[in-house]
C-alpha cells in the first residue's frame, strides 16, 4: 500500500464520512419510534457508506466490543444499542449543519449513492448465488467499495473536487488519484477497513475491485464477487467479456443469471432510493461517468428540501440539545463517555479525547474514575492551578484552552506535554465540563495546530459542548447516589430480616448441641460411639457458625489454617459414610496416609468442597459401583509444592455443562443435579487457592482433583509435626482402610 498523505491519514482515523441527509433523517425518525425493530434499523443503517463507518469504529471500539470483531451491522447496532445510535445519527446530523460552504464547487452525491447500493445489491445476490458463506458481508463490502473517495472529497475538498472533474469515467479514476494525489480511494477504503479490525478478505474486497481481470481471477471469492458486482454496475446489459471472466471465476454462472441478479438489484436500490427520498440523476450527458460524485457548476443544493427539514428538526431547540437529551437517556458512565466520544468525533474531528473529574472533596482533578484511557490520564491527579496545566487553567477559567492559541503566552508544562504524547498529537485542546456554574471536569483532545486552526472559530459551540457533557455527568452521579441509597436501604432491611432469621434458626441448633452433651455423659466411657457424637457435635458448631455469618456483614478472610487433610477426611468418612455410601450399596476404597499432611487453607472451606463432592457422586452412583478416595504428598505444580486429593468413581459421568459450572457459575437446568454443588465446589477452590481438574466421560466415570497448598518443610512452625516418608494402604472393602 502507498504511504498515504498527512491529511487523509487523519481523515480516516477521525472517521469524517459525511452521510445523506435523507437517510439521517429517516434514521432519526426510527429510533425515536418505539416499534422499530434492530433489522429494521440495521437495513436503513446499510443504506449509507458513511453511516456504516460510524457505527462500526464505534461498535469495534475497545470500550464496546468483546471478543471478536463485529463485522454485521445487525450486531453492531446491538451492541451499541438504540440509545447511543440515536446519539450517532444526531451529531451526524448537528454535523451537517456546520459544514461550511464556501466558495468551490459544490458536490452531488445522489449518483454515488445510487451506485454503492447498486454494487452492494449486486454483491448480496453474487454471494448467494456463489454460495458464499456470508452474504450480509459481501453486501457491505460492496456499499463500502468505493468509501475512500468520500473520505478523500472531505480530507482534500477543492483538490480532489479537480481531480473529480476532469476524470473521464472510474476506470481512470485510481491512476489519477495516485499521480496527483499519492494514494487511490481503494487503499484508502482498505485502511478503513483495517482499522476497524475486518477481516483481511473483507479489505481486499475493497482493494482489489479495479484490478486487471486477468488477475483478479486468482483472488479469493469475496474479492471476486466484489470485482465483478462493479463491473456489473458499470453497464447497462452484461457484455459477454464480463461473463465470460465470471465463468472463469465461478463455473457454473451464466449471462441469463448475472442479468436476472442485476435485475433485482436494481429493482431494490430504486425501492430503497424511493423509500428514503433519494432519486439518481434523471439524465446524465453522453460519455459523463457514472457512480462519482459529481462536481457542479453552481451552487445548487441537490437535496435541499431533506437538508431544510432535517434542520427544522433539530434546529426547534438549542442545536446541541437532541445530544444533550440522548445522553442524559444512558445508564452508566462508561456509556456517557463513549457517547462524549463519538460526539466529540463526529462533531469537531476530535478522535483522541480523555476525561479529568473534578472531585469535590479535594478539589483536585483525576482521571482514575474514567476507563478506557491512557494510563496516564489514569494515574493524575491535579491541583487547579492555571500554572501546572492547561486542564487546570481550562477548569479554573472555565474557558476553552489550547497549547496552539497565540494568547498562551507560557511554555507547556512538563505534564502537557506529556498529554499531548498520550493522545498521539502536537498539541492540546482543553474543554471545560460544568454544571450549574460548577465545573465537573476537563476533556483533553489532542489537536495539530492546523486543526486548532480550524476548530477556533468553533470555540463558543466547543464550550457549550462541555456544559452539555458536564450536566450528562452531574445526572448520571445524582442518579447513581440515589440508586446506592436505594441499594443501602434494602440491604439493611435485608440485614434485619436476616438476623431475625438467623435468631430463629439457633435456638433449635443450640437445643441439639445440649441434648448432644447430654446424651455423651450417660455413655460408659470408652464407648465407641463417643467418636461419632464428637464429630457430630462439631458439625453442628459448624452449622451454626454458618447460620452466625448470614447476619454479619462481609469481613476480608482470615490467615489460612494449618491442619492434617488426612484426620480430616477420616473424621468425614466417620460421620457421612454409612448415610451417602454404605446404605447405598457404594464401595468405598480408600488411600490415605497414615503420617499427617498439612495443608495451609480454611478447614471449613476444604470441608465443604469434600462434602459437596460427595453428595453429588452419592446421587449419581448406583449399587455396586464404587468412590475411591486418595492422597498423594509432594505434588510439584507451577513451582510449587501441594497435596493432590483425588476423587474418582465409576458411575455415568457428568455433562460438559455441569464440568464447566465448576469453572464459571452455570445457571441450574433440569437434569443436572450436580451442577449446583459443582458450582458451589468451584466458588470454594478458587477463594482458597485451589486448583481444580475435571475429567469425565458419559458412562465412563468422573475424576476430580483438588490441588490443597502444601506446607513447605521451611513452612513447619516450631512444635509442629515434620513431614516422614508416607505410608499408604489400599484398602478396597467398604470398611477397612
Amino acid at each position: 500500500m502507498h504511504s498515504l498523505p498527512e491529511s487523509i491519514r487523519q481523515a480516516v482515523q477521525s472517521g469524517r464520512v459525511p452521510s445523506p441527509p435523507q437517510i439521517l433523517l429517516r434514521l432519526l425518525q426510527l429510533v425515536d419510534d418505539d416499534g422499530t425493530t434492530m433489522t429494521e434499523l440495521a437495513r436503513l443503517v446499510e443504506q449509507d457508506p458513511g453511516l456504516c463507518a460510524r457505527v462500526l469504529t464505534a461498535a469495534n471500539s475497545s470500550a464496546v466490543r468483546r471478543g471478536k470483531e463485529l463485522q454485521s451491522i445487525e450486531s453492531c447496532l446491538m451492541a451499541l444499542g438504540t440509545r447511543l445510535v440515536r446519539s450517532i445519527a444526531t451529531c451526524l446530523s448537528v454535523r451537517s449543519l456546520f459544514e461550511e460552504r464556501g466558495a468551490g464547487p459544490e458536490v452531488d452525491l445522489a449518483d454515488f449513492w445510487t451506485h454503492s447500493l447498486l454494487v452492494a445489491e449486486i454483491s448480496r445476490g453474487l454471494a448467494v448465488a456463489t454460495r458464499y458463506p456470508r452474504a450480509d458481508e459481501a453486501y457491505l463490502a460492496g456499499l463500502l467499495h468505493d468509501v475512500g473517495q468520500l473520505i478523500m472529497l472531505s480530507a482534500l475538498g477543492e483538490p480532489y473536487a479537480q481531480v473529480l472533474a476532469g476524470c473521464p469515467g472510474e476506470s481512470s479514476l485510481s491512476a489519477m488519484e495516485i499521480e496527483l494525489l499519492g494514494a487511490d480511494h481503494g487503499e484508502i477504503g482498505t485502511w478503513l477497513a483495517d482499522q476497524w479490525h475486518l477481516d483481511s478478505s473483507f479489505a481486499d474486497g475493497i482493494l482489489f475491485h479495479h484490478q486487471p481481470p486477468e488477475r483478479i481471477v486468482g483472488a479469493a471469492q469475496l474479492a471476486q464477487v466484489i470485482w465483478l458486482a462493479h463491473a456489473l454496475g458499470d453497464c447497462e446489459e452484461v457484455p459477454e467479456t464480463v461473463t465470460e471472466i465470471a465463468r472463469q471465476m465461478f463455473d457454473h454462472i451464466g449471462n441469463g443469471e448475472l442479468s436476472a441478479i442485476c435485475a433485482q438489484a436494481t429493482q431494490r436500490m430504486s425501492m430503497v432510493a424511493d423509500a428514503i427520498g433519494m432519486r439518481a440523476p434523471a439524465s446524465r450527458e453522453r460519455g459523463a461517468p457514472r457512480g462519482l460524485p459529481r462536481v457542479l457548476g453552481s451552487r445548487k443544493s441537490a437535496s435541499a428540501d431533506a437538508q431544510t427539514e432535517l434542520a427544522s428538526l433539530i434546529g426547534n431547540k438549542a442545536l446541541l440539545q437532541p445530544l444533550q437529551d440522548d445522553l442524559q437517556a444512558l445508564d452508566t458512565d462508561a456509556e456517557v463517555f463513549l457517547a462524549l466520544r463519538e460526539a466529540a468525533r463526529i462533531l469537531f474531528d476530535l478522535s483522541h479525547l480523555a476525561f479529568l473529574l473534578h472531585d469535590t472533596v479535594d478539589g483536585r482533578l483525576s482521571g482514575r474514575q474514567v476507563s478506557g484511557q491512557p494510563a496516564l490520564f489514569s494515574q493524575t491527579t491535579l491541583l487547579c492551578e492555571p500554572h501546572r496545566s492547561l486542564a487546570a487553567a481550562a477548569a479554573v477559567s472555565n474557558q476553552v484552552r489550547c497549547s496552539h492559541a497565540d494568547r498562551s503566552p507560557a511554555p507547556a508544562s512538563l505534564l502537557d506535554m506529556q498529554f499531548a504524547r498520550a493522545l498521539c498529537s502536537s498539541g492540546l485542546l482543553c474543554i471545560p465540563m460544568t454544571a450549574h456554574s460548577m465545573t465537573t471536569g476537563v476533556m483533553i483532545a489532542g489537536v495539530g495546530r492546523d486543526q486548532y486552526a480550524a476548530l477556533s472559530r468553533r470555540l463558543p459551540c466547543l464550550l457549550n459542548f462541555g456544559r452539555i457533557a458536564g450536566g450528562s455527568l452531574e445526572s448520571w452521579q445524582r442518579a447513581k447516589q440515589v440508586r446506592a441509597q436505594a441499594a443501602e436501604e434494602t440491604a439493611a432491611r435485608l440485614l434485619q430480616q436476616t438476623r431475625r432469621m438467623v435468631h430463629e434458626a439457633g435456638n433449635p441448633l443450640t437445643i441439639i448441641r445440649g441434648y448432644l452433651r447430654i446424651l455423651d455423659g450417660k455413655l460408659p466411657p470408652g464407648a465407641e460411639v463417643h467418636r461419632e457424637l464428637e464429630v457430630l457435635t462439631e458439625e453442628i458448631e459448624r452449622v451454626s457458625g454458618i447460620v452466625r455469618r448470614m447476619s454479619d456483614m462481609p469481613r476480608m478472610p482470615a490467615g489460612d489454617a494449618v491442619f492434617d487433610v488426612g484426620d480430616l477426611l477420616r473424621e468425614m468418612l466417620l460421620l457421612y459414610r454409612q448415610p451417602l455410601f454404605d446404605a447405598r450399596g457404594i464401595a468405598v476404597q480408600t488411600a490415605l496416609p497414615t503420617q499427617a499432611m498439612d495443608i495451609g487453607c480454611d478447614r471449613d472451606s476444604v470441608k465443604q468442597i469434600v462434602l459437596n463432592v460427595w453428595k453429588n457422586a452419592s446421587e449419581a452412583l448406583a449399587s455396586g459401583q464404587r468412590i475411591r478416595i486418595s492422597l498423594t504428598g509432594d505434588v510439584l505444580h507451577q513451582g510449587r509444592r501441594y497435596v493432590e486429593l483425588r476423587i474418582e468413581d465409576n458411575g455415568p459421568g457428568i455433562s460438559e455443562a455441569a464440568m464447566q459450572a465448576i469453572y464459571r457459575p452455570v445457571a441450574a437446568r433440569l437434569g443436572e443435579p450436580r451442577g449446583i454443588g459443582l458450582s458451589i465446589v468451584g466458588a470454594l477452590a478458587r477463594r482458597q487457592g485451589i486448583p481444580v481438574t475435571c475429567r469425565s466421560k458419559p458412562g465412563s466415570g468422573t475424576v476430580l482433583s483438588f490441588l490443597l497448598p502444601d506446607l513447605e518443610p521451611s513452612d513447619n512452625l516450631p512444635g509442629q509435626r515434620g513431614r516422614v516418608p508416607q505410608e499408604k494402604h489400599v484398602s478396597p472393602d467398604r470398611r477397612q482402610e
